[in-house]
């Protein structure tokens, strides 16, 4: 069983040269490569899972070199629950990604890079829960940061370019406090093994430790988007495609989460920086729920609240407690799959209607009752109303802080409750403008082509592709009005407002919901399963012993 731990890496990264190889010439046979893969990688993932919970952490020595000398990769209840949750969404957002058209087939482009650049992606993403080591993990977040500034300027457009270089110069910047911390950790403990680690930073003094911990957090505070280290993110997710910006929001924002559980729980035992964990959750709440509340794009408000949700996240991680770490962890998986419909929505919506901006919105309640429904159901999950999964990982927290009976968890429980009623008028600001109220008379047509957010001059009229959906068709250089589709296509053109929406695309997002929806119905297992996580996070001894054979 250990040999299957690396396979959820190396399986996208050889379907990466085969997809790279076939490029545009036979590109349904790339598109089945890619399914194909992520599938496998999902039942991969879900067997690793599965064997974590029965038998305990499993782990692997590529090239059979003990720690510290070889790259370690272990799978234990944890990483098992993220891959599985991440690759379920992934590959839904890959079939989302194949209705909209989203196959590079521009004739300036030689190959189609979406498909490489977004296993790439997913190979990073299981490399960074697989890590077993702080080099690995950094490789893992090297890889995540190449395919996402591909994806992230697919096409080429101002507003994506200049989105694009945010984003790196963020990531570059939170690399190399990343790099000196490693430097730092390995000057001080001869190893960056975790488990190595977990022995080593505890004989260690204690302003080295609080120092490196202080570190490590503020990298992986960055990655995920924790206030106030959060600021390049409404400016660098919306701009992107919609699969890419579901994708983005909702799953690379938890490898940072999940890189402060790991690091918290197996590294500094003690909650020596708890206080300080819950301030950041308390600011993130409320001051990233109180910018939801200010914006009228619904990309953006979406953008706002997954800030604001991470505050959850960090909020069990500070509290420290067994049962707080099992609803922190019961609240990533849920608002993986939450997130990432909404902003699947938010595509629909975008196709249908031709906007985001919610000022240009209405009537769609009747004119598209299905696009409706999908999101109603992950915006009330988002806000936490009984009994969705939003509100049983809410309710674990809020346990959690009752129990802890802290004044900072006193205040994090009070604050959870009023940026859950706050989430809960956002989205049903979102309904009432978009869904609800007549359609305002400057509302797109069905079959208006809207033009692009590119400020550069040099596009041309291009044909048709054949390819549904993806842009191509009547093609103008004239900055947009206000309001219109920005980007909204893989080349950043232009979009053609539809009234029947692409099948693949309204069966991945219903998936995504059914994913969310399972996590309702499957309650009662899928707390349990955390709170055995939890337990085994706080024990690590079980991590330490497969690692190192003792």
């Amino acid at each position: 069983m250990n040999a299957l731990v690396p396979l959820p890496v190396l399986l996208p990264l050889c379907a990466t040269g085969l997809s790279l190889a076939f490029g545009t010439r036979l590109g349904r046979f790339q598109r089945f490569i890619s399914v194909a893969v992520l599938t496998a990688v999902t039942a991969l993932s879900v067997i690793l899972m599965v064997a974590a919970d029965r038998h305990g952490p499993l782990s692997v020595h590529l090239g059979d070199f003990a720690p510290p000398l070889g790259i370690t990769l272990v799978a234990d209840r944890l990483s098992g629950l993220m891959l599985t949750v991440s690759s379920a969404v992934t590959l839904c957002v890959l079939v989302y990604s194949l209705g909209q058209g989203m196959t590079d087939r521009d004739k300036e482009t030689p190959l189609a890079v979406f498909h490489p650049a977004y296993l790439i992606l997913v190979a990073g993403v299981s490399c960074t829960f697989l890590a077993g080591d702080l080099v690995n993990l950094y490789v893992g977040f090297e890889i995540m940061l190449v395919a996402s500034f591909v994806l992230l300027t697919l096409g080429g457009t101002g507003p994506r370019m200049r989105a694009g270089s945010t984003y790196v110069i963020i990531s570059l910047f939170s690399s190399m406090l990343f790099l000196t911390a490693i430097a730092m950790t390995y000057a001080a403990a001869g190893t960056a093994n975790f488990a190595q680690l977990a022995v080593r930073l505890a004989e260690l003094p204690i302003g080295v430790q609080t120092l490196i911990q202080a570190l490590l957090l503020t990298v992986f505070a960055i990655k995920a988007a924790v206030f106030p280290l959060a600021a390049w993110l409404p400016d660098s997710y919306p701009t992107a495609p919609a699969p890419v910006t579901a994708v983005f929001a909702g799953l690379l924002t938890k490898v940072g989460v999940y890189c402060m559980l790991r690091t918290e729980t197996l590294l500094f035992p003690g909650n020596r920086l708890g206080d300080l964990l819950m301030a950041i959750a308390l600011a993130s709440m409320v001051i990233g729920i109180l910018g939801a509340v200010a914006q009228t794009d619904l990309k953006r408000l979406l953008s706002f609240t997954l800030i604001s949700h991470i505050g959850y996240m960090v909020f069990g991680i500070g509290l420290a407690t067994r049962e707080a770490y099992g609803g922190a962890i019961v609240y990533v998986a849920h608002h993986i799959t939450v997130q990432t419909t909404l902003f699947l929505v938010a595509g629909l919506i975008e196709r249908r209607g031709g906007t985001t901006e919610l000022t240009r919105l209405g009537g769609m309640a009747r004119a598209a009752p299905m696009l409706a429904a999908l999101f109603f159901v992950p915006a009330m999950n988002l806000a936490g109303i009984p009994p969705l999964s939003g509100f049983i990982g809410k309710l674990g927290l809020m346990r959690a802080g009752v129990a802890d009976g802290g004044g900072w968890a006193w205040v994090l429980v009070a604050g959870s409750a009023a940026t859950s009623l706050l989430t809960l008028y956002v989205v049903a600001k979102v309904w009432n403008l978009a869904f609800w109220r007549a359609a305002p008379p400057g509302q797109a047509a069905t079959g208006t082509v809207l033009e692009s957010g590119d400020d550069s001059d040099d596009d041309t009229d291009a044909g048709p592709d054949g390819m549904f959906g993806t842009g191509d068709e009547g093609i103008r250089t004239t900055p947009p009005p206000a309001g219109q589709a920005s980007a909204a296509t893989l080349h950043g053109r232009a979009v053609i407002t539809t009234s029947r929406l692409p099948h693949p695309m309204v069966a991945a997002t219903a998936a995504t919901i059914a994913i969310g929806l399972a996590f309702t119905v499957f309650a009662d297992p899928l707390t349990a399963y955390t709170d055995r996580t939890a337990a085994e996070l706080l024990q690590r001894a079980p991590y330490v012993q497969e690692v190192l054979g003792r």
